[in-house]
């Protein structure tokens, strides 16, 4: 048996959370640099705004209606969910935290009640970090998906629905609003081909042909079929599987012209990629850094280059990974254009310490594996960026603009609330 916890319009609930104020109020979060919704109250819901809407068209809304615009506060986002998922390894044997906003939770032998167990998840997560979540409960993860997604859309479900029973489970969904687009891990492309299919809602999926669908898709779409009719196919993953590729990629506030100022940004993007590596416990024998202009850019103003530098030994040093990434942005930048997003990213990976040297390649960095590991502690302790590559100190012109951003109210010491 399944639990799927998730947090109630994430992003606004965490800035309602600091600022009660807002409560009430239809309120939106926006995107990197301001640009579209990607968190929306109820009460924003109800004036019509849309998942992705561009910030430009919600302007007259702010005075007609006082609607409420947030940058994107990611810091404080990050440490609200980790405080919740906290909370839920209390409650159940294993957790999979599966992202910002949602954690699954593995209920097998679990006593008692568990719509009440449900009942008193929605109340220590409320009282013990301040945000509303809804429950769905069922014997399988696609299941307790859709469970989660009735728990926060009918409010007589009180935030928990249980799908334990099949009968329910296939009048939830026979439901007109459980399209198949819907359904966990049914995207857009096989949502198209299946509505051609006329597989339009997830009853009709559950009860389609397994072979057929094997045939003409894949194996998930199958296992996804056989999860909506109570077969367990997907199990908890206690820790996220080590990723095969990292990327940290930014769009620019403003556009960027000196080589100077894209050295900083590819400077701070490699630094950040190479702490996300270390966490995975890997090493990269590759780096790839990229420079583009603008999507809508025309004509000879349009510039996209990326080059790939191989490592002269694995490592998931910041200071070998942003030495790779500045030597391929030297290869590919030219004067003139005017950028607005550059990236790195990391390749090839390797176990840490599970591999062969090449006796002719430079020698690693002495101690780089301590160093690294004192740096990440004291960022760890004292707030990101604490201690830094100098590379990273100079003006930050090329950075994202949130001119909307609340205060970092949990993981900036000189944010911290105070009470009078």
């Amino acid at each position: 048996m399944f639990a799927l916890v998730d947090c109630k319009n994430f992003y606004v609930s965490v800035e309602r959370l600091f600022q009660p104020a807002l409560r009430g109020r239809p309120v939106v979060v926006l995107s990197s640099n301001d640009g579209c919704v990607v968190s929306r109250s109820d009460e924003a819901k109800s004036l019509g705004i849309k998942m992705s809407q561009p910030f430009f068209q919600l302007r007259d809304l702010v005075r007609s209606h006082g609607l409420v615009m947030c940058s994107s506060n990611f810091a404080l986002y990050a440490d609200l969910s980790q405080r919740v998922a906290t909370v839920l390894r209390e409650m159940a044997p294993r957790c999979e935290q599966y992202s910002v906003d949602e954690c699954f939770l593995a209920l097998d032998g679990v006593m008692g009640d568990l719509d009440a167990l449900g009942r008193e998840i929605r109340r220590r997560v409320l009282k013990e970090v301040g945000i509303p979540v809804g429950v769905g409960i069922a014997p399988t993860k696609t299941l307790s998906k859709l469970a989660s997604f009735a728990s926060k859309k009918w409010p007589k479900t009180e935030g928990v629905v249980d799908l334990r029973d099949p009968a329910r489970q296939r009048r939830l969904l026979s439901l007109p609003v459980m399209t198949v687009d819907e359904v966990w891990g049914i995207g857009r492309r096989h949502t198209e081909r299946l509505n051609a299919m006329g597989i339009t809602h997830a009853i009709q999926l559950a009860e389609f042909d397994r072979k057929t669908l094997r045939r003409l898709f894949n194996v998930n779409v199958e296992r996804t079929a056989r999860e909506l009719a109570g077969e367990r196919c997907f199990d908890l993953e206690d820790s996220p599987v080590p990723k095969q590729m990292i990327a940290c990629t930014r769009s620019f506030g403003e556009r960027v012209y000196e080589l100077a100022l894209l050295e900083q940004a590819v400077a701070t993007y490699g630094c950040r990629a190479s702490e996300k590596l270390r966490g995975q416990h890997q090493l990269c024998r590759m780096v790839q850094v990229f420079v583009s202009t603008g999507t809508f850019t025309e004509g000879d103003a349009r510039y996209s280059r990326s080059a790939s530098v191989p490592m002269p030994y694995p490592s998931a040093d910041s200071r070998d990974i942003v030495e790779a990434a500045q030597a391929g942005l030297r290869a590919i930048y030219v004067s003139g254009p005017a950028y607005a997003k550059a990236g790195v990213i990391l390749m090839d990976f390797v176990g840490d310490g599970h591999f062969t040297d090449d006796l002719f390649a430079p020698a690693p960095r002495p101690n780089s594996h301590r160093v690294m590991s004192v740096m990440d502690e004291i960022n760890r302790r004292q707030g990101r960026n604490t201690l830094r590559l100098a590379r990273t100190l100079s003006d930050t012109g090329w950075s994202m603009k949130r001119e909307r951003m609340s205060k970092r109210f949990t993981t900036s010491w000189s944010e911290l609330p105070i009470a009078y």
